[in-house]
């Protein structure tokens, strides 16, 4: 389960089958795992309600979420990868300030750079 603000600027775009990674924000500003969502946003079930260890009233349901427990991928390493000469402003931005929002809509290549890291073991 990840909860879903209804302020979230792209909430209602979220579908069965989207793929999510999820971060951590800072101090650690790591990546830790992927999932695909399995649901669209919606209001928590009554036995949802009653699992979701958080305050949201809803959100979305996760499926294949793969947690990488020992190859956590720091934002640090995601920018040098995605934008090695620092000319991307947003890019440059949420490396600084981190993510504004739950709900941040990336590129596909910016996906595969993230899994890329993971891959490859270059973690930090």
């Amino acid at each position: 389960m990840w909860g879903v603000g209804r302020d979230e600027r792209y909430r209602d775009e979220l579908a069965p089958g989207d793929r999510a990674l999820i971060y951590v924000p800072a101090p650690e500003a790591v990546f830790v795992g992927r999932a695909d969502l399995a649901t669209a946003v919606h209001d928590w079930t009554p036995s949802e309600a009653a699992a979701y260890p958080g305050e949201l009233p809803g959100g979305v349901l996760l499926s294949r979420v793969e947690e990488w427990n020992d190859s956590a991928v720091s934002m640090d390493a995601v920018v040098r990868r995605i934008d090695p000469t620092a000319s991307n402003p947003l890019v440059q931005t949420n490396a600084v300030t981190g993510f504004r929002m739950g709900v941040v809509r990336i590129t596909g290549s910016e996906y595969e750079a993230v899994l890329g890291l993971v891959r490859g073991g270059l973690i930090r």
